[in-house]
């Protein structure tokens, strides 16, 4: 009897050492662990490797965002702009040449009918890779125009041809002048539509490929995952008394390693990408709209001796186009030139090829207005002989200098931007099996790290 009284005893005061006094003389039970180390370890394993697969998962998708809008960049949507810029030019080079031939000659030489044949041919052949490569409605609608409008077109020629062959004199309302205006007021205003169409599609592209939100998200994620890791691994400390867990060490190196891949990888892309545009894309849009502009001035200036009418709206539009094209700040040239000056240094040619041709185009806008004031004198055959003529102060031969610099420096600035995209692509095109690897191989140290701490356990 005298043995149990202690263990009886003994009870309450257990019970009462698991009791805390509150104000008002009750009492509260302490709390418990809401969970054991068994449990925690596993809900431990579960989080770590869920945020290491979508550090993977969003990580890789980023990468493979970016590299996809860059590959596509390169590849397609430069190819279809290109594209679209060789044909407007194309086509404008084509009524040019063939009014102006015909103007000077009813037999024109075939150096000139040759050049115009060319270019009918390099318009069709860019308007069958565009339609193949299709596009929204608006592309759709002015790519069909031009499908149609060009048989209009080089129908008109035909008939033009034969009435000159038959000796009919060139004059207003005639076949040529039909085509003429087919082309100024169906095919240019459709080439127009599809020109800018691509180069919107291109800087959307540009724009998806250098996009910081998805990057910066997928370095957010890469944090928290940084921050549960380092905090894993001093609970695990203060639990086993163990000083390192190697395999969470490890999977830190790894997401460290991967993080600072894929930031390396996506700034030097970047980097690159906004080089090619900002010196080669950006400048070639400018110099491909200013050689549409030159092609204007000239088709204008060789309708206006066709047509007789005493209108002064080809020379007003003259003034305004000239102005648009430069040389001066915030025009086409003088941005173009402004960009390459920007380049440090990967510009020099094509720097040295706009400058050629502001000069020349200065020189060419001075025969222009001469031709407009003969016209206005009713100076005709002078007139006609300054548009079409060969001597060196022809508005014919300015038109060919100026074209000739503006292509050349086209083609400059196209270089540097392939060379520059091409770097960015290549950049970004390991960055998503890079950080897939990782994450998978981090989640594979998570679970071994804490399985190994379960174990102790059973």
């Amino acid at each position: 009897m005298t043995a149990t009284l202690p263990a009886t005893a003994s009870a309450p005061a257990a019970r009462r050492a698991h009791r805390t006094p509150v104000p008002g003389g009750g009492v509260r039970n302490r709390p418990r662990r809401a969970l054991n180390t068994p449990t925690a370890l596993r809900a431990l394993l579960v989080t770590l490797v869920l945020l290491s697969l979508t550090w993977g998962v969003l990580g890789g998708w980023v990468a493979a965002r970016h590299s996809s809008a860059a590959d596509s960049l390169v590849s397609t949507d430069e190819r279809l702009s290109l594209q679209a810029r060789q044909m407007f030019q194309s086509i404008g080079d084509a009524d040019a040449t063939i009014t102006a031939a015909f103007l000077a000659s009813p037999r024109p030489p075939l150096s000139q009918l040759q050049r115009y044949q060319a270019d009918l041919a390099a318009a069709h052949r860019d308007l069958s890779g565009l339609q193949a490569a299709g596009g929204g409605p608006v592309t759709s609608g002015a790519l069909a125009r031009l499908g149609g409008g060009l048989s209009a077109y080089s129908g008109y020629v035909g008939e033009a041809t034969a009435e000159y062959a038959m000796g009919y004199p060139l004059t207003g309302g005639s076949f040529l002048q039909v085509a003429s205006e087919e082309a100024h007021l169906v095919l240019l205003p459709a080439a127009n539509t599809v020109f800018t169409q691509e180069n919107d599609a291109l800087n959307a592209a540009s724009g998806q490929a250098t996009g910081l939100p998805t990057m910066l998200a997928a370095i957010a994620v890469a944090l928290v995952t940084a921050f549960v890791l380092y905090r894993a691994q001093r609970w695990l400390t203060r639990r086993t008394n163990r000083v390192l867990s190697p395999g969470l060490v490890i999977a830190s190196l790894l997401l460290a390693i991967s993080v600072i891949w894929l930031a390396a990888g996506f700034l030097a892309a970047r980097g690159d990408l906004d080089g090619g545009i900002a010196h080669g894309s950006g400048p070639v849009q400018n110099l491909a709209l200013a050689s549409i502009d030159v092609q204007q001035i000239r088709g204008d200036a060789v309708l206006n001796v066709i047509s007789r009418s005493g209108s002064t709206s080809f020379q007003t539009d003259f003034g305004a186009t000239s102005k648009r094209i430069g040389p001066g700040d915030g025009s086409l040239l003088g941005d173009a030139a402004a960009a390459q000056e920007d380049s440090g240094g990967q510009g020099g040619h094509g720097a040295a090829l706009v400058a050629n041709a502001e000069r020349d185009a200065t020189a060419w806008y001075a025969a222009n207005t001469q031709v407009y004031q003969l016209g206005a004198a009713a100076n005709y055959a002078a007139e006609r002989d300054l548009v079409v003529g060969a001597a060196a102060g022809s508005t014919a031969t300015g038109y060919t200098l100026v074209e000739g610099d503006i292509t050349r420096a086209i083609a400059a600035d196209q270089g540097i931007f392939d060379s520059a995209a091409t770097a960015g692509a290549n950049s970004l095109d390991p960055l998503a099996g890079v950080v897939v690897a990782a994450a998978a191989a981090m989640a594979l140290c998570c679970g071994w790290a804490v399985s190994r701490r379960l174990a102790e356990y059973r």
